[in-house]
């Protein structure tokens, strides 16, 4: 099922057919080069002074499933649901410290998200979906997987082949499956020359 983003003018289509699917295909597994093609692209992403304050760890449920259950454990109930059908979990986390000389990075959280949003592209790219959450608990996922104090746990995305909607048990899920995609106008939060004067096309 593709949702393509409806536009006032065309976009990349990559961009246009990305959205985050709760719909996954339980039996057919992300090959291990299709894993490294996404951190690759991750890898690419723009930082402040090349700083690359992003880490990642990667769970394939396929490669080893005792710890991608370990990390399946820390999801949220609601989440859990259709996360089940996921062959692979990851957690984007942001270093608080330049590594260069130890000073706060107060552009960690921005150049993570470029980070990610590369790896939620390349996996449309590979005919993947990628679907970014908060819904777990990081207490319990620092903990489980050593993630030092050092390092902000800015969310999960999980990533795999998109499956029908009638693969999730949840009624609400499933809805929000079917459901077009919407954005606010673009005039909302895209301003011209001043706050709040919305841009408008020409």
């Amino acid at each position: 099922m593709k949702k393509l983003a409806i536009t006032s003018l065309p976009i990349n289509s990559v961009i246009a057919e990305r959205w985050s699917c709760r719909a996954y295909d339980v039996n057919k597994k992300v090959t291990r080069e299709q894993i490294i093609s996404i951190c690759e692209a991750g890898r690419w992403a723009p930082s402040c002074n090349g700083d690359e304050p992003w880490r990642f760890i990667v769970w394939d449920k396929f490669h080893n499933k005792e710890l991608f259950d370990k990390a399946y454990n820390c999801v949220g109930e609601w989440n859990q649901r259709w996360v089940k059908n996921v062959p692979v979990l990851l957690v984007a986390c942001a270093d608080t410290k330049f590594r260069r000389n130890g000073e706060p990075n107060y552009w960690r959280q921005f150049d993570t998200g470029a980070a990610s949003m590369n790896i939620y592209l390349q996996a449309v790219t590979l005919g993947l979906m990628a679907h970014p959450f908060a819904g777990f608990d990081r207490d319990k996922i620092r903990m489980e997987f050593n993630i030092p104090e050092q390092f902000d746990i800015m969310a999960m995305i999980a990533i795999g082949y998109q499956a029908e909607a009638d693969v999730l048990d949840d009624e609400k899920q499933r809805a929000n499956e079917l459901k077009e995609r919407e954005r606010k106008p673009i005039g909302t939060e895209f301003f011209d020359s001043e706050w709040e004067n919305a841009i408008m096309q020409f």
